[in-house]
């Protein structure tokens, strides 16, 4: 692969473990491997979220309260495996998962919806450290409406303009409409207890700037991400793992769209799809609708 990244530098900015393998890991595993130097801000530990499969279902906050040093371990897997570095923001633990709106957690002091002032300084420190060229984070709306992702959001445009140096672009990860019909087209068969999704039941967009093809590594590589975070997805590929000893399969028809089949706790059957969508939050115009960099300088 060509190494003409050399030099650029890219923050992403997510609101819990996981999601930079599910929503960026493709965009992020392929820059890196261009020469690209890619940080991963990580705002929470994602203390609110499930767990699929038995072994470590009690680790969850009503519970043993554990999940959240877990996915630590799991955020640090994925990272590797997209073969970029990270933090998180304030350090880990400094700002607790807010839960979906309504959840209990929404009251906690330290969960991220109260973040205020203090975190949009935070990761203007961080801006201002690694000047980023490129930033990526999530739409307003976060991508499906999670309390975390929308601040995420809200931080992210808030730093950009406290930092030493604003970056030239920043980006938001969507889900195209037409992409995720087509990959759930293409699935053959999904397993038992499962379900697909109803129609616009998944949170998707119809406009976007830029339709990135994943090359077969970056995907692969993403694959590897989301397989690092056995608590929180589950890949129906056949194999098992300590945290899910049971094996879930799913065919798919062709692979034109698609690589594999993953579900959330949900049990809702997706596409891992062979291709990421972007929109242009703000900065410097898109000049080639198959690249989040042209147009860039560094």
């Amino acid at each position: 692969m060509q190494r003409d990244l050399i030099g650029l530098r890219v923050v992403a900015v997510h609101a819990h473990p996981d999601d930079e393998a599910l929503w960026t890991g493709g965009a992020l595993a392929g820059v890196a491997m261009r020469g690209a130097d890619v940080t991963v801000v990580t705002c929470t530990l994602g203390e609110q979220g499930e767990v699929i499969g038995d072994p470590f279902a009690q680790l969850v906050a009503d519970q043993a309260d554990q999940l959240g040093g877990f996915r630590v371990a799991e955020l640090a897997r994925s990272l590797h495996e997209l073969g970029v570095r990270g933090e998180f923001l304030g350090g880990a633990g400094r700002w607790r998962d807010s839960g979906m709106i309504g959840d209990p957690a929404n009251d906690d002091p330290r969960a991220f919806i109260h973040s205020g002032e203090e975190a949009e300084a935070q990761l203007a420190e961080v801006f201002s450290r690694i000047k980023p060229h490129l930033v990526i984070t999530y739409g307003p709306d976060g991508g499906y409406g999670h309390p975390d992702h929308i601040r995420a959001h809200e931080i992210t445009h808030a730093a950009a303009t406290q930092c030493d140096v604003a970056p030239q672009r920043i980006m938001w990860a969507v889900t195209s409409a037409e992409a995720l019909a087509a990959g759930l087209a293409d699935i053959a068969c999904i397993p038992h207890a499962w379900r697909r999704p109803e129609d616009g039941e998944l949170a998707t967009v119809d406009q976007h700037d830029v339709e990135l093809m994943l090359s077969d590594a970056a995907v692969a590589a993403k694959l590897r991400g989301m397989k690092s975070h056995p608590t929180q997805l589950w890949i129906a590929d056949g194999n098992t793992s300590v945290v899910n000893p049971q094996a879930a399969s799913a065919g798919l028809k062709s692979t034109e769209h698609a690589i594999a089949v993953f579900a959330l706790s949900n049990l809702i059957a997706q596409p891992l799809l062979k291709t990421e969508h972007y929109q242009l939050g703000s900065g410097t115009a898109i000049t080639d609708s198959a690249s989040l960099t042209a147009g860039l300088t560094w």
